[in-house]
């Protein structure tokens, strides 16, 4: 059945932000000490969700925009995309490929360790998840949200989902969420294969002076102010990601950083500019081909094959440009290896990093007027 989310208020103070239970452990700041001998441990790949079949889309978009203001007809919008592919999302099978190819990697590393999987919007939500952790007897938990920047949505909000399922369940284990990692080595790698292959796919003619174009989702102009302990923290670390990749991939060239799947009111000023819009000014400016890199996303989900499979490529089939679209990390080996390191860096020990202990002012987002649209 549908899962109405319960949303904890972005606005409340950070000093009753339900979420620092999380961040600090229960109440206890991240161990630099290593794990515990003895204690029972998981991995929680922590997600999005997505909806299983048509009946299940407008629930879940009904989760995913609940308190946001989204209009209606936007929602509707959107969930045709869903009906295109069946109303199933890509996100839950490559979700399951993601936690087989760490399971792997654990395996291969001799490491024993159970991997769960939890989301915030759909089945497996995240309580009925925890609720399996505490009945499993496990003790504490290592989230691997599978969002490699800071900002509300991608970090807090995994911290605030945690804090909930907890609530829910009396408690159960302690929690820590992993580090971001759009840094980490295994992640640049992914996204760099993935760009030089991209690049190839174009008429050798074109592949030196295709427009190189990364892409995130756009996030609204208040929330990307307050990313990270100092703020704009979303853009520094996709702009960071993006530049080693393009310096792994294509070295010596540059790159414009754009937005897609915007979701809000018109009246909220959001990241710009658009991919779309953006792929239009280069036309206009002479470009002759584009290579779109989503280094935003870990996966192919929905958003990367609709927003930019569909609509992006055929703004530029209209405009002349040729165009390549690279890959998402997914299952790139060096991408697990490098989510399985993360994992080893915090059960051994060492000085939490942001992600795993963020500042309480962090990713802070204020409340929304009343009445605002």
């Amino acid at each position: 059945m549908p899962r109405a989310t319960v949303d904890i208020n972005p606005g409340q103070r950070p000093d009753e932000d339900p979420s620092l239970a999380v961040r600090n452990n229960g109440g206890v700041p991240p161990s630099a000490d290593p794990a515990p001998a003895g204690r029972r441990e998981a991995l929680l790949v922590l997600s999005f969700g997505g909806p299983e079949g048509h009946d299940d889309v407008m629930p879940f978009l009904e989760n995913v925009t609940r308190g946001r203001g989204v209009p209606r007809e936007r929602l509707e919008e959107v969930a045709e995309h869903y009906h295109h592919f069946g109303g199933v999302s890509p996100i839950n099978d490559q979700n399951k490929a993601l936690i087989a190819a760490v399971e792997a990697d654990l395996a291969a590393a001799g490491v024993e360790l159970p991997v769960y999987w939890g989301n915030r919007n759909w089945a497996p939500f995240v309580e009925d998840t925890w609720q399996q952790l505490a009945d499993d007897g496990i003790e504490h938990v290592y989230v691997l949200a599978t969002s490699a920047y800071a900002s509300y949505s991608g970090c807090r909000q995994y911290h605030e989902d945690i804090a909930r399922a907890r609530v829910a369940t009396g408690g159960g284990p302690t929690a820590e969420k992993l580090p971001h990692y759009f840094d980490a080595p295994g992640f640049v790698q992914a996204n760099a294969d993935a760009l030089a292959a991209a690049i190839a796919t174009l008429p050798e003619e074109l592949r030196g002076t295709a427009r190189l174009v990364a892409t995130a989702h756009s996030i609204p102009d208040t929330m990307a102010a307050v990313a990270g302990p100092g703020g704009h923290a979303y853009e520094a670390e996709l702009t960071t990601a993006a530049q080693l990749a393009v310096d792994a991939a294509a070295p010596g060239r540059s790159f414009d950083l754009v937005w897609q799947s915007r979701s809000g009111p018109p009246s909220v000023p959001w990241l710009e500019p658009d991919v779309n819009d953006h792929l239009r000014a280069l036309a206009a400016a002479g470009e002759q081909a584009v290579v779109l890199f989503p280094v935003g996303f870990v996966s192919d989900h929905l958003e990367v094959v609709w927003d930019l499979d569909n609509e992006a490529r055929e703004t530029a089939e209209e405009l002349g440009l040729a165009f390549a679209r690279a890959a998402t990390a997914g299952t790139h080996p060096a991408f697990v290896r490098s989510l399985v390191e993360l994992l080893g860096e915090r059960r051994a020990g060492g000085e939490p990093r942001l992600g795993t202990n963020c500042p309480a002012s962090c990713c802070f987002v204020a409340p929304r007027r009343p009445g605002a649209a």
